[in-house]
């Protein structure tokens, strides 16, 4: 690198080859996203996938094709999941591409645009307002106000001169300046942090853990019952190879819920489309469960709670100044300076705009534009702007002690009286002129105070007030002053808002795990301590979501059990997150939170539906050995599947539900489908042992199988459709009808045979008695998931202070005092 004069030359074509050739490239700064590869990979080869396919090999080898209709169900899963991810990668992909702007450099004395992952070290980089640094490096010369929010979280703009340290990441709010980049690539301070976030991140949801406990378990049990079935049924029940085969491979597919995980991909597929809708992009699809159940929200005060921009908040006028002449003063301010405007600037002009709006409504006159002589633009080192006007006035605008000067501060505090903590005081004076350097001459005569605020989103309260009646609590995190922060959760509608404290005195693992009970507002929160503080909630039992925007916010949204980010934010905190609010509203999380609850409330009653046949398909495997044969083929399974499980289940996981989120997912299922099993077992082996005593074919002992595990199951439907609307009355009537034609008109494809009168009497005996049993055991669970309720809800009241009446806890409990 070479400077030629005054001019800066920059490096050579030959120096710029040499670093490329060296790798001294800034490349590989932000987390990639899995390629398409990677998540076909991870959906197409699992245990669940691995069971089908092997037994639709062993089907195959029989020749009954017919008895492949499964695979329809196992490809549907993978195409939805498979195509739910790569939309998201897409999407996220598309958001970075949007993001990124070239970067103006200088090379052999010219000025050249390159993409950011072309630049090199040494390279000179010209930036000003608005531009994001893209690589570390050092200012050569000019000054400038940089916005380092999304790495460290402090709103508050930092100086920088010639010699300072520029961050990657951090973006120039006002100014211009050049600087030489001083590291590359995964060396820069953004990339560090972005290393210790992987794309990849656990998946933490009850659903999908609940999912693969019962594929582990049914793979785990399906091998040694599979063998002995097979080996009974061929050895000394006289069956050829291939109705072993199908009996077996029968009674596997049975015990692994295929249709469950279809039905689970679906709902959260359809999920996820809702709310891409609404401008929320959910990369994984589970975390629309997770975010249901969410007790602890951690949100990320820039961004978040406030958009981003600034508002002013109050203007008090000097003795013998009026409004009008404050507000025209500041306006020609920043109108002056309007090419290179930061924030501040930019809400002053709104400021002027909305009251010159209010005075023309009210006089019909709208007020000319002021015409500027001079532009006196804003130094970090000055810490002032200024204009001159065309008929000789000189404004000034900045903080009241390099305005006026030490000695005067006291009586700007003074009009400042009434401002708030939160808010950025400056003043505006009129002053003599401007030296050639923009210095100020004269002695300035105090006009106004003025005080700009972060603008807290118009949503903000509401959306607070929507996750404290659903009894979410609420911590603020950010790296500002506390006060600061306390005060704008305080706006916004958090609660307790004063429990505040500074987490640079959080020095040990301990004052953190305590703050992280006691306190509401955290300041002054380092990246790593933001990371440290979710862990700390999940040890005290929490489910947390975690909202950022920024690369300091990284390391906590992997942590947290569900990540939010905007849109607008860095790539690496979008591509850890798995949402993402593409149009930077925070309010849509109510949103998320009401579908996710639809979702799972609705899935759990489904999910009763088909855990019935992985429970009795089990047991009667069990039975089957020491007294064969097992009832169902392949075929047979399918069409109770789609009967009394597959349609019921899909129309019912998609109404509309907003009950809150409880208790354990497979808890809650077992206790509606274990009754049902139960009932289906006892009659079924009833039927076997009667079936096999009165000399009943194959056939025969098979159609009263399938006929009392249809109209049980029906009889489930009925039962968790309450209370029953139109919708489900046509269900059950409609799921009865298929049966009916199944079993009758298209019999032989299913290999149902007509009952000879004596034994469709007794099965029609066996449904009814079937039916009570299964009634007098719902029942029973019902009273005991009430008492559990009652307990839970009973002892969060007393664990918070809140006397419980004896008429509030359940009957037993009462008894015993």
């Amino acid at each position: 690198m070479t400077e030629q004069g005054s001019k800066l030359f920059g490096l050579t074509s030959a120096e710029v080859a040499e670093r490329v050739a060296d790798g001294r490239v800034n490349h590989d700064t932000d987390v990639k996203t899995k390629s398409i590869w990677q998540i076909l990979a991870a959906h197409a080869f699992t245990l669940f996938n691995g069971v089908n396919l092997a037994m639709a090999l062993f089907i195959s080898f029989t020749g009954q094709y017919r008895n492949l209709f499964f695979l329809f169900i196992v490809g549907a899963n993978l195409v939805i999941g498979v195509f739910q991810e790569i939309r998201a990668k897409h999407m996220v992909d598309k958001l970075s591409i949007m993001t990124q702007k070239q970067v103006a450099v200088i090379r052999e004395g010219a000025e050249v645009a390159i993409a950011p992952s072309e630049l090199v070290i040494d390279d000179l980089m010209r930036l000003s307002h608005g531009d994001q640094v893209p690589a570390d490096s050092e200012v050569v010369s000019g000054n400038v106000y940089c916005d380092e929010s999304l790495l460290t979280g402090e709103s508050v703009p930092v100086a920088k001169a010639p010699g300072s340290e520029l961050f990657s990441g951090s973006f120039i709010e006002s100014g211009s300046l050049v600087a030489r980049v001083t590291k590359v690539g995964r060396d820069g301070y953004a990339a560090k942090i972005n290393a210790e976030a992987k794309y990849v991140k656990d998946v933490k949801s009850e659903i999908l853990a609940t999912l693969k406990a019962i594929i582990r378990l049914g793979t785990m049990v399906l091998v040694p019952l599979g063998i002995g079935l097979f080996v009974r049924t061929i050895l000394m029940d006289g069956s050829t190879v291939n109705e072993a085969i199908l009996s077996t491979t029968s009674a596997v597919l049975g015990m692994i819920p295929q249709g469950l995980v279809l039905l689970t991909s679906s709902v959260l597929a359809i999920a996820t489309t809702r709310l891409g809708s609404r401008g929320v992009l959910v990369q994984q699809s589970y975390c629309v469960e997770t975010l249901a159940r969410v007790d602890t929200l951690c949100l990320d005060k820039t961004g978040t709670i406030t958009s981003g921009e600034m508002e002013v908040a109050h203007v008090s006028c000097a003795p013998g100044s009026t409004d009008a002449e404050a507000v025209a003063a500041f306006a020609a301010i920043a109108a002056a300076n309007a090419s290179d405007a930061n924030e501040t600037a930019k809400a002053l002009l709104a400021f002027a705009g909305d009251c010159e709006g209010l005075r023309a409504e009210g006089t019909g006159k709208k007020d000319p534009e002021p015409q500027i002589a001079r532009a006196v633009a804003f130094s970090s080192a000055r810490k002032y702007s200024g204009c001159v006007l065309a008929d000789g006035r000189s404004l000034v605008m900045g903080a009241a002690q390099f305005v006026l000067g030490e000695s005067r501060t006291p009586e700007a505090d003074a009009l400042c009286g009434g401002f708030e903590d939160i808010e950025r005081r400056m003043v505006v004076c009129e002053c003599d002129g401007f030296t050639d350097d923009d210095g100020i001459v004269g002695e300035p005569l105090l006009i106004a105070c003025v005080g700009i605020r972060d603008k807290i989103r118009d949503s903000a309260p509401e959306t607070m007030s929507y996750f404290i009646d659903q009894g979410v609590e609420l911590r603020v995190i950010s790296g500002d002053d506390p006060r600061t922060v306390s005060a704008i959760a305080r706006l916004a509608g958090v609660p307790r808002a004063d429990l505040m404290v500074d987490a640079s005195t959080l020095d040990t693992p301990q004052k953190l795990e305590e703050a992280a009970a006691k306190y509401r507002v955290f300041g002054r929160v380092t990246p790593q301590q933001k990371r440290e503080l979710v862990c700390a909630l999940h040890r005290l039992g929490r489910t947390v979501a975690m909202t950022g925007d920024g690369v300091n916010d990284v390391l906590a949204l992997r942590e947290a059990d569900c990540s939010v980010s905007m849109a607008s934010g860095s790539a690496a905190a979008r591509n850890v997150s798995e949402i993402v609010l593409a149009d930077n509203d925070f309010s849509h999380m109510p949103e998320v939170v009401a579908e996710g609850r639809r979702s799972i409330n609705n899935l759990q009653r489904s999910a009763s539906l088909f855990l019935v046949k992985t429970v009795f398909t089990a047991v009667l495997a069990l039975i089957c050995i020491i007294l064969p044969p097992y009832p169902f083929i392949p075929i047979q399974m399918s069409l109770i599947s789609t009967t009394v499980i597959g349609i019921p289940s899909f129309v019912l996981a998609l109404e509309p539900n907003k009950e809150r989120v409880s208790g354990n997912f497979l808890a809650n299922v077992l206790s509606r489908s274990l009754p049902a099993s139960c009932s289906i077992i006892v009659f079924l082996l009833l039927e076997l042992v009667l079936g096999r005593l009165l000399g009943h074919d194959f056939d025969e002992i098979s159609t009263v199988c399938m006929i009392i595990t249809i109209v049980v199951g029906l009889a489930l439907i009925f039962r968790i459709s309450q209370p029953l609307t139109a919708l489900r009355r046509a269900l059950i009537v409609s799921m009865a009808a298929l049966a009916v034609v199944a079993c009758t008109v298209f019999g032989s494809f299913f290999l149902v045979v007509a009952l000879p009168a004596d034994v469709a009497v007794a099965t029609a005996v066996f449904c009814v008695l079937a039916v009570m049993l299964f009634d007098r055991l719902s029942a029973r669970f019902e009273r005991n998931a009430d008492s559990n309720r009652l307990l839970i809800a009973a002892a969060e009241k007393i664990e918070s202070g809140v006397p419980v009446p004896r008429a509030a806890l359940p009957r037993d409990e009462r008894k015993r005092g």
